[in-house]
């Protein structure tokens, strides 16, 4: 039996395609594209899609975790982990058409959460690189700002959302 070392790409017949992360002397520490993290035997069953050589670092999973955990951190567009209201926790969100034909769609309120997050921070960020360009003069950072600040304004439905009123959308204040 080949030893397949750390990277090598595997096809297992019960949990799909994943990438050796890990090797252990009775186990492959395997991340599957579908199913997350998972400890399978040596033996166990499955297709080797494309073998690294075993030149099994001493470097462990946690490691491994704990540099990508600090890089994703470094380079992330996300400032800060930002907690869904209790109410909606375990919830999920379903549309529903208006033809009885189509079928509904449901999906779970952490997935639907997290995507208006990401879409907050991205618009943070394209904020801050407004603000910071040297190509625009003030009347135009001024222009591009109050589109921001409509955009903003048109998600503050999802406040609802949000655990902390600090985590909000604000649009334009009423004077």
């Amino acid at each position: 039996m080949q030893l397949l070392g750390i990277g090598s790409r595997i096809n297992h017949s019960e949990y799909g395609k994943g990438v050796v992360t890990n090797v252990t002397s009775k186990h492959y520490w395997v991340t599957f594209i579908d199913k997350g993290l998972e400890t399978i035997d040596l033996d166990s069953n499955f297709e080797v899609v494309e073998a690294v050589e075993d030149e099994v670092d001493t470097i462990s999973f946690s490691e491994v975790e704990q540099s990508l955990i600090s890089i994703l951190r470094r380079w992330s567009d996300a400032s800060s982990i930002t907690p869904i209201a209790d109410k909606w926790k375990g919830g999920s969100l379903v549309l529903k058409p208006g033809d009885s034909n189509l079928s509904e769609k449901e999906i779970p309120m952490d997935t639907f959460f997290h995507k208006i997050v990401m879409v907050r921070d991205r618009i943070r960020v394209m904020e801050q690189k407004i603000n910071s360009s040297k190509n625009l003069d003030d009347q135009e950072k001024v222009d591009l700002q109050q589109y921001i600040t409509r955009i903003y304004g048109s998600l503050t439905t999802f406040n609802v959302l949000f655990k902390n009123q600090s985590d909000n959308f604000v649009g334009e204040r009423t004077k």
